[in-house]
């Protein structure tokens, strides 16, 4: 109950900074994250969470599917096929040069072993647009540029994982099996986009017969049940969940744009809450011993992934593209790490790996660094593009965007 009533308090405070928020550097993720770490063991000691706690898993696991869910559902297939070159070239090209650069600082700086270093790179190498809100979630902000950054980042926490499980059966007691889990990976993909298919197609088809179909006071819930399905049915089968999610998505918003407007705002809405309760619980895991426990040269590896690999590493995947110069800085700056890594980061800690300890704190230093960078410089940047009219705030215009600086995510 007291972690409740922490969140709580910390939604209270939140939603009455939102407006402040939306028109300074000042971030309602920072906030949760703060929040977390005060009431830890580390400061207040008013909650007990360790990395091994089942809440800790369970919330981040929710958040990143609920944020994929709806991340989906602004993905526009027809201007997909028409701009799909420039995504290619950030998962194709972008993604593995930063997974690279990114185990290379590893082990040079750090000193962790290659495979160990690359199972770092492979976590941290998945970004998440809902730190970057006020880039993505503006319809003043180029489309090509919001269909980049979204569509990358809901694809790329699916293909980090298959290499993030091999590493980990590599770097593990069972190193010798990360063949023989090939197939089972490859099984959990395939399945993941199926049911991401299957599901929203045969529910969207029910509502066409006469006989059915859901009154407009419960047309919200009907993407809510098929979510809700995906989830139970993805962790029952063990399928991949996140690419189940982002393809769901999708794939609903193709068949039903009346299930996808009736749903937004509370898709939004439920995306937002267990974004912030995974932001809570994962804040208070940065006790003072886990940043004191990264040595200097892991701060250096930390900066360098955030604002030296992914950078350059976007921005040598955008050459030759259409994109202008600013737009491809900013595309190559918000590179957040979020939800994936931190899920990923947590099954890197729970394998019993002979450094996993190690990983996971440089791991988490980085996503808590990269939240607090990214969500901090998402409306400064924002300004670049003139979009200084937030909703909610005096003076903005409210036909235009939309309440919050984080509660947004339009699609292109």
């Amino acid at each position: 109950m007291v972690l409740v009533a922490v969140f709580g308090v910390a939604l209270l405070i939140a939603v009455l900074l939102s407006g402040l928020a939306a028109r300074t550097v000042l971030s309602t993720s920072f906030l949760f994250l703060v929040g977390g770490a005060l009431v830890s063991d580390g400061f207040l000691g008013l909650i007990h969470i360790t990395p091994d706690s089942e809440i800790v898993s369970v919330t981040a696991d929710l958040a990143l599917f609920a944020v994929l869910f709806t991340d989906g559902m602004h993905v526009s297939f027809p201007k997909l096929r028409e701009n799909w070159r420039n995504p290619a070239r950030a998962l194709g090209l972008g993604m593995p040069l930063a997974f690279a650069g990114t185990a290379l600082v590893t082990h040079y700086l750090v000193g962790l072993d290659w495979t160990t270093s690359f199972l770092v790179g492979a976590v941290l190498a998945p970004t998440d647009p809902v730190f970057a809100s006020a880039i993505v979630g503006r319809k003043e902000v180029p489309a090509k540029l919001r269909q980049l950054l979204n569509v990358e980042s809901g694809v790329n926490d699916g293909l980090a994982l298959p290499v993030v499980l091999i590493l980990i059966a590599a770097a593990g007691p069972t190193s010798g099996q990360a063949e023989a889990s090939l197939p089972t990976i490859a099984l959990e993909l395939v399945l993941g986009l199926v049911f991401g298919v299957v599901l929203p197609v045969a529910v969207t088809g029910l509502v066409r017969f006469r006989l059915l179909g859901a009154e407009p006071r419960l047309q919200p819930l009907l993407p809510l049940a098929i979510g809700v399905i995906l989830y139970a049915t993805c962790h029952l089968t063990h399928a991949n969940p996140y690419l189940a999610a982002f393809s769901a998505g999708a794939v609903l918003t193709a068949r039903s744009t009346e299930a996808k407007e009736a749903f937004e705002p509370l898709g939004e809405a439920l995306a937002e809450l267990a974004k912030f309760a995974a932001l809570l619980v994962f804040g208070a895991l940065l006790t003072p011993q886990l940043f004191g426990d990264l040595s200097f040269a892991g701060y250096v590896a930390v900066v360098l992934a955030i604002v030296l690999i992914r950078p350059a590493s976007l921005l040598l995947s955008l050459l030759g593209t259409r994109f202008t110069r600013q737009e491809k800085l900013v595309a190559a700056w918000f590179g957040p790490k979020g939800f994936a890594s931190v899920v990923y980061g947590l099954l890197v800690l729970q394998a019993g790996i002979p450094q996993g300890e190690e990983a996971f704190t440089l791991i988490a230093v980085c996503i808590a660094f990269s939240i607090i960078a990214h969500s901090s410089t998402d409306v400064p940047i924002a300004r670049l593009f003139h979009v200084e009219a937030l909703a909610g705030v005096p003076g903005g215009d409210d036909k235009s965007v939309r309440t919050t600086k984080e509660a947004s995510r339009v699609g292109p």
